[in-house]
């Protein structure tokens, strides 16, 4: 697979995953910057860690499963694995400037 390909279905699972919410919470998970690594590899499966919020996330098992079927559908995904991190831990920070505008820390 070369680097144009990769890139592309980065692109495309990014798009995917700004689809996806917290039911809480009126922003994407990608904007959120709950997605800490999207590697695709050369056979086509996707590696993907996430974290949440919060570590006890009543959505988080709906959340995870939502992700793996939408990146998994993805044409040029062979298998998405979708991987619950906790390090670092998630901060306000990590959203970019339109979440926090939108939930109003700006």
């Amino acid at each position: 697979m070369t680097a144009e390909e990769k890139t592309k279905i980065e692109e495309r699972i990014v798009d995917v995953l700004k689809t996806v919410y917290d039911p809480e919470i009126p922003v994407n998970i990608y904007d959120l910057g709950l997605i800490y690594k999207i590697d695709v590899k050369d056979n086509c499966d996707v590696d993907i860690d996430m974290t949440f919020t919060a570590p006890s996330c009543p959505a988080a098992d709906f959340i995870l499963e939502d992700v793996r079927q939408k990146v998994d559908s993805l044409e040029g995904v062979k298998n998405a694995v979708v991987n619950l991190v906790f390090e670092p831990i998630w901060d306000q920070s990590m959203m970019t400037e339109e979440a926090r505008v939108e939930l109003g820390f700006e």
